[in-house]
């Protein structure tokens, strides 16, 4: 009998789904070694490329310091920036915006406002003007067969969470 909270149980209570894709448990079993990878790669590149400890040194700098740095930063900026500041497009009941200057190192991420109106929507930028590049990378995963089922946007559930004016 599950003892409601312990933290064991909670994968299997709220990602039951993702426990059974194959690939989802294969990528967390390989967690670490990836990580670990992809941050001495570079370094490793780096130096064979330029044959030297500083090419080394300076590859490992940029491209996983650095990295992982901006990578972090933009990511928390999404979920403190963007609870914040910004314009709300669409009804929601926490206070989740839209931050445009964030929407290309966000790769789109920061038309957080929609994300929180349909979180399963694959789009977020759905009005004009609003460039989401996940967006765009889903869209070319799907030409390709590589991702299926993918929850577009569409024009009654969107005006249905429009805010009202």
């Amino acid at each position: 009998m599950d003892v409601p909270g312990r933290e064991e149980d909670l994968p299997r209570r709220f990602t039951p789904d993702l426990l059974k894709d194959k690939d989802v448990v294969l990528v967390d079993k390989l967690f670490l070694p990836i990580v670990l990878f992809s941050l001495f790669a570079p370094a490793v590149i780096g130096g064979l490329v330029t044959m030297s400890v500083w090419g080394a040194v300076t590859a490992f700098f940029w491209a996983s310091l650095v990295r992982v740095a901006l990578l972090h930063h933009v990511t928390w900026s999404i979920n403190s920036i963007c609870h914040t500041i910004g314009e709300e497009n669409f009804e929601v009941r926490d206070r989740s915006r839209n931050v445009w200057w964030l929407a290309i190192p966000s790769f789109g991420e920061s038309w957080h406002n929609l994300h929180h109106a349909d979180p399963t929507c694959a789009r977020h930028g759905v009005l004009k003007g609003q460039i989401d590049i996940s967006a765009r990378v889903i869209w070319v995963f799907e030409k390709f067969g590589w991702a299926t089922k993918v929850r577009w946007p569409n024009n009654e559930r969107l005006a249905a969470k429009r805010v009202k004016v």
